[in-house]
């Protein structure tokens, strides 16, 4: 259940509707936003009246969610998040956001000027052995385009495979972390990432579900962080050839969250589907970044 508070209600006020939660054996989550705060009943809802809740004082609206995510869900909040990162805004009316990728094994890759920030995958281990790796350590590497990235004002978003990157990761100021698909289902990564107060974006696998998706992001939210953005690095092909952007997907979490949503097509291209033509399809699902 989301419980919406009225703009003047006070401490008191909410301090009254978390008794209240606890009093039923659930959990609250409390997020302060700068008209009004937003409380989740994380648990068994069933055991509330709607009547009972909105009945208290400073409470403008209590909304049953029957999804496994509340937080992020439109019912709790109808207008578009938009987080901020060093002035860069994502989601929103803030329109598109570029970001440029860089593969492991371009070490002598250059940031475009046009990139408002840069994905490092410097943490890859290819599954051929004999496919070429950059001739870098990973550390050195986020050294680098730390450097490059300051000097050009673009962001440096790390992607992360395991606990253990975080900490190199924040050393070397990383200003957004990107967990790919391999990590949705670690729940101790998750609960990590929701204990930092850095932006991250939440990447689903092909083979996952929207419902894993969001549910995903939820844990993290839930844990505190709320700077985070949903990305998509494309799902199975109706014909077994090519990894194809889910604009089903997009769509569905443009529709269900209020979260920015990225399309990351960097490895989507193929001679059937150039990647003018993902970058169009995106944009058409209404996306708030794109990684190419």
């Amino acid at each position: 259940m989301i419980i919406v508070m009225q703009p003047h209600a006070g401490e008191e006020d909410v301090r009254r509707v978390v008794a209240t939660i606890r009093q039923q054996g659930l959990s609250e989550h409390v997020s302060r936003g700068t008209e009004c705060t937003i409380i989740g009943a994380v648990g068994d809802e069933r055991v509330f009246d709607v009547a009972q809740i909105e009945a208290l004082h400073g409470v403008e609206r209590a909304i049953r969610i029957v999804q496994e995510w509340r937080i992020i869900s439109r019912e709790a909040w109808a207008e578009d998040t938009q987080i901020t990162v060093r002035g860069i805004h994502f989601g929103g009316q803030s329109g598109v956001r570029h970001i440029q990728f860089i593969a492991p094994n371009e070490a002598a890759a250059t940031v475009s000027p046009q990139s408002q920030a840069v994905l490092l995958d410097p943490f890859h281990v290819p599954a051929n052995p004999y496919a070429p790796k950059s001739s870098l350590h990973p550390e050195d590497t986020l050294h680098r385009y730390h450097q490059i990235c300051r000097q050009q004002s673009a962001l440096l978003m790390v992607r992360i495979r395991d606990s253990a990157h975080i900490a190199a990761a924040l050393d070397h100021k990383a200003d957004m972390l990107y967990l790919g698909g391999e990590v949705l289902a670690n729940r101790r990564l998750l609960q990590e990432i929701g204990s930092l107060n850095i932006p991250a974006v939440v990447c689903k696998a092909a083979h996952h579900s929207v419902r894993d998706w969001l549910v995903a992001a939820e844990q993290i939210v839930l844990q505190g962080n709320q700077h985070i953005i949903l990305g998509d690095a494309g799902t199975l092909s109706w014909h077994n050839e090519h990894l194809r952007l889910d604009i089903d997907a997009l769509v569905a979490a443009k529709k269900l969250s209020h979260l920015p949503v990225l399309a990351d097509i960097s490895r989507l291209a193929h001679r059937y589907m150039d990647k003018d033509t993902l970058r169009a399809l995106a944009c058409a699902a209404g996306v708030d970044a794109l990684i190419e």
